[in-house]
């Protein structure tokens, strides 16, 4: 059906099916974790969890790739959480990859193998993007309170540090320190003593040094700690009796007294210790008594939940309409003062015109033309930066800020169909091989792009927008163009364009 801008659009926002089962993985740097949850009303409940300690990080060499061994033994246990995934519908399970899969140079080629084998897309998120689903898993299993949370997290590769009220974050960091990286540096072949120990925790508070005066800014009335290490920690000092509950200040100086003296990680035994935590705990137990010497703590209490469940309660508010990527794209639309009636007329004609590529409106569809949408509403925002050349100030801006909600691979994405609104297609060629489907929405951004070259409302002609073997063609209504010269000679440039990307396009009028 052609485009006929008389008549009012549907609605931008994607509407999705609401599923009574999620499931998160978290692909840590120590441990993989599958969490299944029994959605009931605006709850989740918890039914099933599985944990592999697979140890990635141990994995990372000199050259900074993942060994083959740690790779099958990864996949392994994929394998093992795709049989408790099998016939879930794919937009009911998130998979997340954390530190190791952000710096491991072959992580691209595990990811393909990885994804083959568990058989949903894997997202390598941010450390900060990571940060703020901790907290959300951390407040979710905690009472509300109107007074500022500390909440830390070490994990394998990396450790985070959120302060947050409520539901809300307010400042979150993540620095490149977790206990299988820390125990390998400085405690090889598990040997410990006082001069390893002293370097270890004197290094990991030259990294939360570089924290401190912000959080300090900001405040906390209580600290709370979640994740493997934390618990191992705990656990060791309440059932030796030294502390009631949580991790305190004193537990940590007699915990590392026990460690000294054991010399060796094999040889320490305390009560509540589990086996399968040893090989770490020597680098976690560094790291946390130098976060309570920086931070001044004298005591942290111990959350239920970690970053796997904020992964499910983020996919709770993906499905039932509450998605925290839309926030995130409202808050950079005011951040960057796009103009948001151009960001309107540009994304209407742009959904319309996929809408007409693609009529079955299945979740991919869905999922596409709420792609299509964000990058309409700010495809301008590099503007505020420069107008000259601005959609590649946008692209930099959307691939590498901080955006809540977006995988880094989602970033990327978006970032390429800004970049593709205007100028050269070549620099696309590789992008558009890898998806085409980056390609139709490219076209439907571009054309509403030139269409509303003028930013002025205008009467559009109506428009018919369809494939044609390995291209696109497109009708416009009959004399339109002879009076819009500079939309028809864009139009004719845009056939060279797209034949240097290896497909064809062509614009004509109807007879």
């Amino acid at each position: 059906m052609p485009y006929c801008p008389d008549k009012k659009g549907a609605h931008a926002r994607a509407v999705t099916m609401e599923y009574t089962t999620l499931a998160a993985v978290d692909l840590g740097s120590n441990s993989f974790h599958l969490a299944v949850g029994r959605v009931v009303d605006d709850q989740i409940y918890p039914l099933d969890a599985i944990k592999e300690t697979v140890r990635l990080g141990a994995g990372l060499g000199p050259d900074r790739r993942l060994d083959v061994p740690t790779q099958e033994r990864a996949l392994a246990a994929l394998r093992r959480f795709a049989e408790r995934l099998a016939g879930m519908p794919a937009e009911s399970v998130r998979v997340v990859g954390t530190n190791t899969l952000r710096v491991a140079k072959n992580a691209d080629e595990f990811l393909q193998a990885a994804e083959e084998v568990i058989g949903f897309p894997i997202e390598v998120i941010s450390g900060r993007e990571e940060a703020r689903l901790i907290y959300s898993g951390v407040v979710h299993s905690l009472p509300l309170t109107d007074r500022n949370r500390l909440v830390v997290d070490i994990g394998g590769g990396s450790t985070e540090f959120i302060i947050g009220v409520r539901l809300r974050p307010k400042v979150m960091e993540s620095l490149y320190m977790g206990c299988v990286s820390w125990t390998r540096r400085y405690f090889p072949e598990g040997k410990i003593d006082k001069k390893a120990m002293k370097a270890a925790e004197l290094a990991a508070r030259e990294q939360v040094q570089t924290i401190v005066s912000r959080f300090e800014k900001t405040g906390w009335r209580e600290a709370v700690a979640s994740s493997g290490s934390a618990r191992s920690l705990s656990e060791a000092m309440v059932a030796s009796g030294i502390a009631e509950r949580g991790i305190t200040a004193d537990g940590l100086e007699w915990l590392r007294d026990q460690a000294l003296a054991a010399g060796d990680i094999r040889k320490l035994s305390l009560p509540g210790l589990r086996e399968e935590r040893l090989p770490v705990f020597a680098g976690g137990l560094a790291i946390m008594s130098a976060i309570f010497a920086e931070l001044g703590l004298r005591q942290m209490t111990l959350a239920e939940g970690a970053l796997r469940q904020g992964v499910l309660w983020d996919l709770l508010g993906r499905v039932h309409h509450r998605d925290i990527r839309e926030v995130t794209v409202d808050q950079f639309v005011r951040r960057y003062h796009a103009d948001q009636v151009q960001s309107q007329r540009v994304g209407r004609l742009a959904r319309e015109l996929l809408r007409q590529l693609e009529p079955v409106r299945d979740e991919k569809g869905v999922t596409a033309e709420m792609f299509l949408d964000w990058a309409s509403r700010l495809h301008e925002i590099g503007i505020t930066i420069s107008q000259g050349a601005y959609h590649k100030h946008t692209a930099y801006i959307l691939a590498n800020a901080d955006m809540p909600g977006f995988s880094r691979q989602e970033q990327g994405w978006l970032s390429n169909l800004v970049l593709a609104q205007r100028g050269r297609l070549s620099k696309m060629r590789e992008a558009f091989d890898d998806d085409p489907s980056l390609a139709t929405l490219a076209l439907c951004l571009r054309l509403a792009v030139i269409f509303y070259r003028s930013r002025r409302t205008l009467r559009l002609p109506s428009l018919a927008l369809a494939r044609r073997g390995k291209g696109f063609r497109l009708e416009v209504g009959n004399g339109w163009l002879a009076d819009n010269t500079l939309v028809a000679i864009a139009l004719e440039a845009e056939r060279d364009e797209w034949n240097s990307v290896g497909l064809a396009f062509e614009a004509n009028e109807k007879g």
